[in-house]
C-alpha cells in the first residue's frame, strides 16, 4: 500500500499517492488543520490511529513531526507517537495517511502521553525517533543538501 522511495530514508517531505485532488489547493499545499483527524494506516494495512497534531520547527520553517494518536476514547488514555513527516504517505484516493512501519513496530514504540510531550530540541530524542522510523533527521538532510549543492551553498571568499 505504501510507495517506494527511490532516495531511501532521505526524502524531505511526505509522499503523495492517488489521483484524488479534492477542493482547494491540495494535495501539494494544505492547511495543517485539514489533516488533523485523518486516519493513519500501517504499511501492513492496519488502522493504527489518527493524526492529532502537526508539530512545526518554528525557527527552521519545517515540519518537525506529525503526532499519531493511537487508541483511547475522545483523546483520553490515548498513546501518542511522534512520526517523522517523511515516514508518511498521503493517499488521496483512500483519504488517509500510510506510515512506513508495520502495526506491530508502531505498537512497540512506547510513545508518550498528552501530559509528557517530548522536546525536539533534545537532539538525542529527535535522532532516536527518526532512527526508529528508518529516516534521517530533517535537520541533517537539510545540512547535507546545502553542503553538497554549490548553487545553494553560501559564497565562500
Amino acid at each position: 500500500m505504501g510507495s517506494i522511495n527511490p532516495q531511501g530514508g532521505t526524502r524531505r517531505g511526505a509522499d503523495i499517492v492517488g489521483g484524488g485532488m479534492g477542493e482547494g489547493p491540495g494535495p501539494d499545499i494544505m492547511a495543517a488543520a485539514t489533516l488533523d483527524g485523518d486516519k493513519v494506516m500501517s504499511s501492513d494495512g492496519e488502522h493504527v490511529g489518527k493524526i492529532s497534531d502537526i508539530m512545526l520547527d518554528v525557527r527552521n520553517g519545517r515540519i518537525a513531526y506529525a503526532v499519531l494518536s493511537e487508541g483511547g476514547f475522545l483523546g483520553m488514555g490515548s498513546n501518542l507517537h511522534a512520526i517523522p513527516w517523511s515516514a508518511l504517505t498521503l493517499d488521496t484516493d483512500e483519504k488517509c495517511f500510510v506510515v512506513d512501519i508495520t502495526a506491530q513496530r508502531l505498537k512497540d514504540d512506547p510513545g508518550f502521553d498528552k501530559d509528557h510531550w517530548p522536546t525536539m530540541a533534545d537532539a538525542k530524542w529527535g535522532e532516536l525517533t527518526y532512527s526508529y522510523y528508518n529516516r534521517q533527521p530533517y535537520w541533517s538532510a537539510t545540512h547535507e543538501v546545502v553542503e553538497s549543492d554549490p548553487s545553494i551553498r553560501p559564497n565562500e571568499h
